[in-house]
């Protein structure tokens, strides 16, 4: 499939052919007919992308803070190689499209249906796309796939208008003349509105008269007698501010134009600095339109499709994009008149010269256009390299985010190994990875690894859900599998595994990274020759993590299930004993957006009399280092600082050993690659990794019941 694509380093903007976009749960997969460009959100997208290092970093004053957050805790040097790593890659451009649907999963939508689709990363400029269904409305037939483009960007007026919350015969200054402002006035004008349309240059005015507009005029020191005319002296009932700009002119011009007691809703992009007196003395009320409405950037809605009773809620995001489609059918809207450009996907480069102003010509709505002759055949991988020697070990990449690219792939670099095929939900995604790594195909699609019979080894890095299909798959198809903690979130899961593992040959390795570190290998060398039981106490300041993220679905077994099994591993690889017991308690908490399970303090009985009890919190500061670990034993002390240094006691003394912070994905990722040429024997044997993952799996009974879970 074709697809505008746009590289964060540098800003490139590219039409690339991709691997075509599968259909996942809970939506419908749309061949798009036209896709529309937003210049206003694009245009600064694209201007930001290209800015230079520090341009990046005045543009989003927010992400700095979050840098010099993370220098404070990890330093300069790997925070630098963070923000590079996030740099180095593509982004999907485009949120607001219209096409065919050719696949669904869900009752609403059907093959064949027309639809008016939307969502920044899924309504993209592609000839494919998948689409939640709450982010999809159907095309009435009247209604052509050109305007039914233009739905995304009608759904953000209207909710602008909704906020205005206007009655028939209501006076409204429209302030920013472009897309949204022309929009805007339509729908003001379907609602019996008078309006007025402000701007700082007269390009649109003959079209927004031609949308309706009773007056327009130039926005300058003359605006607020043009308002006095325009409505008797008393004052708009409401203005609307559609204008993107970093002035804060257009809220100083709407304060002026506004009668007592009125309102302002701020649609587009503008300064934000209030003056108090004007806005005090007139008791205005300053409202800012999210988007296109309730349901906008809430994971549970848009992505889960869980919608909000509607006699709670009567207008969501996607209610809105139903009212404009049928504004449309009955020719209450006019989109057609908006569009100035029609450019094919092939040639989509155009359409950014002439929004960054390269290409000096006059424009307003553009659309992409996509070939209509209906897809059939898909493929789901692309070659980048096809003539190789391939060597010993052959990788197949599964999942490939943030982390994997950060601690996984550079060491796996190293190791002189094939890196064969790269998979990821979005080809997007696995082509930035390809590329940025070195692999020899990009794909969507888990099945082009295992049905590769050059691919012996398999790395699982995705969603803690779909850890233990993807092992089991491995395991089947006779390849040996590194998969990311955890191994399974469920007991089921677990015992499937050790069925298909005991009746194979593969070697299986889960990412317990921390036992591998040169801190936790030095304390293991300082109590080799112990022979008296532990006491060993882990403290993990974790940090917060909202309900919305995926993390937190109770699909992905939550939290100690998905990290605090790496410290529960810590634990055997110090005691090295059979554990017989654990207890768990959590705090209890009105909070309704702290969850209980993320503040836990469990307690392990060993066989050999060991005690290990790990805190594992989410309510602390973030400043405070994340991890702290002390273990007692046969008259010696060890301290582990967060992989910054460790303190040994021995015989009334003491001394300090400093590390670099690593913890252990180099060592983790060399040594399971050493194990598979045979150049060392297995250090981590299946039944501790089934013990670790069976213990963590368990404290959550501890938890429900309240009471010691024997092991």
């Amino acid at each position: 499939m074709l697809q505008l694509i746009q590289y964060q380093k540098t800003g490139e903007i590219t039409v690339e052919d991709l691997p075509d976009i599968k259909l996942a749960p809970g939506g419908i997969l749309v061949q798009n007919y036209y896709s529309l460009i937003s210049a206003g959100t694009e245009r600064t997208s694209v201007e930001t992308a290209q800015a230079s290092l520090i341009g990046k970093a005045k543009s989003r004053p927010d992400l700095v803070k979050q840098v010099i957050d993370n220098i404070k805790r990890e330093g300069i040097k790997a925070t630098y190689e963070k923000v590079m790593n996030r740099l180095d890659n593509y982004k999907e451009l485009g949120y607001s499209s219209a096409g065919i649907v050719i696949e669904s999963n869900i009752e609403e939508f059907r093959p064949g249906d027309r639809v008016a689709c939307a969502g920044a990363g899924f309504a993209s400029h592609s000839e494919l796309v998948f689409i939640p269904k709450k982010l999809a409305v159907k095309l009435p037939d009247n209604v052509s796939f050109e305007e039914g483009a233009f739905t995304t960007l009608g759904a953000i007026a209207l909710q602008g208008v909704r906020q205005a919350d206007l009655r028939i015969g209501e006076s409204v200054a429209v302030i920013g003349l472009g897309l949204l402002g022309l929009i805007t006035v339509q729908l003001l004008k379907a609602n019996g509105c008078k309006v007025i349309g402000f701007d700082i240059n007269k390009n649109n005015f003959n079209l927004a008269k031609k949308c309706g507009c009773d007056k327009t005029a130039i926005l300058d020191s003359n605006s607020e007698k043009i308002i006095e005319s325009f409505t008797n002296g008393k004052g708009t009932d409401s203005v609307i501010i559609t204008a993107s700009t970093k002035s804060n002119e257009p809220l100083e011009k709407a304060i002026s134009f506004a009668r007592k007691k009125s309102n302002i809703v701020i649609v587009g992009v503008t300064g934000m600095n209030i003056p108090r007196s004007g806005f005090y003395e007139k008791e205005l009320d300053i409202k800012i339109a999210c988007s296109y409405g309730p349901g906008r950037y809430d994971y549970n809605y848009e992505q889960k499709g869980i919608d909000y009773p509607i006699g709670y809620v009567r207008w969501t995001e996607n209610r809105n994009m139903e009212s404009i489609v049928q504004l449309l059918s009955q020719e209450k809207l006019d989109f057609n008149k908006l569009v100035t450009h029609k450019i094919p996907i092939t040639e989509g480069l155009k359409a950014y010269k002439l929004i960054t102003g390269k290409i000096k010509e006059p424009y307003l709505g553009i659309l992409i256009e996509y070939d209509k002759k209906i897809k059939k055949d898909f493929t789901s991988k692309k070659i980048i390299k096809e003539k190789i020697n391939l060597k010993d070990i052959v990788v197949g990449f599964i999942g490939a985010g943030n982390f994997a690219q950060s601690n996984l792939l550079p060491n796996l670099n190293k190791c002189k190994v094939s890196l064969q095929n790269v998979v990821t939900l979005k080809s997007i995604d696995s082509k930035s990875v390809a590329n940025k790594f070195g692999f020899n195909q990009f794909s969507n699609d888990a099945n082009e690894i295992f049905n590769d019979a050059k691919i012996n080894t398999v790395f699982v890095v995705t969603h803690h859900s779909s850890h233990a299909k993807y092992v089991i798959d491995s395991i089947k198809n006779n390849k040996n599998v590194f998969v990311e903690k955890p191994l399974a979130v469920s007991i089921e899961e677990l015992e499937e595994i050790k069925k298909v593992y005991d009746k194979s040959k593969v070697n299986l390795l889960v990412g317990f990274n921390r036992r591998f570190s040169k801190p936790f290998q030095k304390i293991k060398e300082f109590f080799v020759e112990n022979t008296e039981p532990f006491v060993i106490n882990y403290r993990v300041n974790a940090g917060f993590i909202p309900m919305e993220s995926w993390i937190q679905e109770p699909s992905q077994g939550g939290r100690i299930i998905g990290e605090g099994c790496h410290f529960i591993d810590v634990f055997d690889f110090i005691i090295n004993s059979k554990p017989t017991s654990l207890y768990a308690t959590t705090i209890r908490t009105n909070n309704s957006v702290m969850k209980n399970e993320d503040n836990v303090n469990i307690t392990i009985n060993y066989e050999n009399g060991s005690i290990a009890n790990l805190l594992y919190l989410a309510n602390g500061d973030k400043n405070l280092p994340k991890e702290y670990c002390e273990i007692f034993s046969g008259g010696k002390t060890a301290i582990m600082q967060d992989f910054k240094k460790i303190i040994l006691y021995q015989n009334s003394k003491s001394y300090t050993i400093k590390f670099d912070s690593k913890k252990g994905h180099k060592e983790e990722v060399e040594y399971f690659i050493n194990l598979l040429r045979g150049k060392i024997e297995n250090k981590l044997s299946f039944e501790s990794i089934y013990t670790t993952t069976l213990i963590t799996l368990k404290v959550h009974d501890s938890i429900k019941t309240g009471n010691l879970v024997k092991l």
